[in-house]
């Protein structure tokens, strides 16, 4: 049906048309009649919805980020060489070196090689090596300041954090999502189902319409029962009118969230309305939220804590007084060369340095920075504690409410219905009364409009419920 009242809005509309063109927006195979389920739609959505592809991005980026802060721990080589190409000497030296930052200190492991030829003056005499060179490997360990946390740690530690956090706030765009989808979902299948009401009920005034017809021309009726009769059909017809429209809204609004194999939005047709209000139960109850800290976004400020305790230790480590210890062994290879024998022994050197900062602002002033975040970021995770167990009273309250609402709905349509049903009994052997019955009628399908309703206004909580507590099960988010 909704195929049939877009090509005709798109037969009146030629920029409807175009502009649907435009859009991109598919509509679903005719061949497929199976009926379109939650499932469906959320593992879709879960799949292609722009925001939840977006958010993975940004999962990506952050990765893209810790692996740069990984970047300083990585071994570096470089070369250095020199050569006296005019003057009394003619010494030439090459030295390569090959630097490893420790993960666990501030300091570093180094190795390097260095081999020389020529003459050089007395003040570059340690350029002298033997024939085959000399090599030498050698420490630095940070006994104070750098030794727990350093700069380059922290930038490590930070960035892991980042891919948690962004991890975390695209699981909660991927719950505001899929919570939007199911919404649409249940509000394309309500559209439908009160279309088909309104479509029962315009085909008994139509069917009425032969009856009437037919007891007029014998004169058994006057015709201005039929004129009135005619007048309910109009009026029916309009409420179908209204429906389609509603429908083909919906199914507009659910195309955001039913997706192709490429991500296009898919306009799904009629022919995939559930036979039954069974889709309008909605989720599964969702299980008891456990603690707070199972929603992302509560995680995610934790995270966000983790990290301003790293960037004071930083600071507070910057306050500290430098200490560090360096030792190397080192050893001349092959044939004395011009430098003399005193090269070739085994050599091996200790040495520390050690620095005090006399006021260092910069750093206090970043330890006062650090520690005004946490308490700013442990507030506002009370706060939210707070707010998720209120929002989850509250909408534990309003399932408990709408499921009996919908109870009360279902005993009045079906009390409604035994009294449409006996008032046409009675009208069809002449002893009803015409207004009567048509009264009973529109009472009884609205009875049944406002069940639907109400079921539908069930599936959103329980779905707000499901998005409250992080139900990734429930919402079709599964890893």
């Amino acid at each position: 049906m909704i195929r049939l009242l877009l090509c005709s809005v798109i037969a009146l509309c030629p920029a409807a048309a175009r502009a649907q063109a435009l859009s991109g927006t598919q509509v679903a195979s005719p061949g497929v009649v199976t009926p379109l389920t939650l499932d469906e739609v959320l593992r879709s959505s879960a799949r292609s919805a722009p925001q939840i592809v977006e958010a993975l991005a940004r999962v990506r980026q952050a990765e893209g980020r810790s692996l740069s802060a990984e970047g300083a721990f990585d071994t570096v080589f470089d070369v250095d060489g020199k050569s006296r190409v005019a003057g009394y000497y003619d010494g030439t030296v090459v030295e390569g070196r090959a630097t490893r930052p420790l993960t666990g200190n501030g300091g570093y492991f180094y190795g390097n090689y260095r081999a020389s030829r020529g003459t050089f003056p007395v003040y570059e005499d340690q350029a002298y090596t033997n024939r085959a060179g000399e090599a030498k490997v050698g420490a630095l360990f940070a006994l104070l300041r750098d030794r727990v946390v350093d700069e380059r740690r922290t930038r490590r530690t930070l960035a892991g954090a980042d891919i948690d956090v962004a991890r975390f706030e695209g699981e909660m765009v991927a719950i505001g999502v899929q919570r939007r989808a199911v919404d649409a979902y249940q509000g394309w299948v309500a559209a439908g189902l009160r279309l088909r009401a309104y479509r029962e009920l315009l085909d008994l005034a139509e069917r009425r319409r032969g009856a009437i017809g037919r007891l007029v021309t014998l004169g058994a009726r006057p015709e201005i029962l039929l004129t009135e009769n005619d007048q309910n059909f109009v009026r029916r017809r309009a409420l179908v009118v209204r429906a389609e429209q509603d429908i083909a809204s919906a199914a507009n609004a659910l195309s955001l969230y039913l997706r192709d194999d490429n991500g296009a939005p898919l306009l799904v047709s009629a022919e995939r309305l559930p036979p039954d209000t069974t889709p309008l139960a909605g989720l599964a109850a969702a299980s008891p939220i456990k603690a707070p800290v199972a929603r992302p976004d509560y995680r995610a400020i934790l995270t966000r804590i983790d990290q301003s305790t790293a960037k004071l230790m930083l600071a507070e480590n910057d306050l500290s007084p430098r200490l560090d210890l360096r030792g190397d062994v080192g050893k001349d290879l092959g044939a004395v060369g011009l430098g003399g024998p005193s090269r070739t022994p085994l050599e091996a050197t200790v040495g520390f340095r050690f620095s005090v900062p006399l006021q260092n602002r910069a750093a206090k002033g970043r330890v006062a920075e650090a520690r005004a975040e946490i308490d700013a970021l442990g507030q506002r995770s009370r706060f939210l504690r707070d707010q998720i167990a209120v929002e989850v009273d509250g909408i534990v309250i309003a399932v408990d409410a709408t499921e009996r609402l919908a109870a009360i709905a279902d005993e009045e349509r079906r009390l409604a219905d035994r009294l449409a049903v006996a008032e046409r009994r009675r009208f069809e052997l002449g002893s009803g009364d015409f207004f009567l019955v048509n009264q009973r009628e529109e009472t009884a399908t609205d009875a049944r409009v406002r069940l639907i309703d109400a079921q539908a206004r069930i599936a959103s909580a329980r779905a707000e419920l499901a998005a409250a507590t992080a139900d990734r099960a429930a919402l079709r988010l599964e890893n």
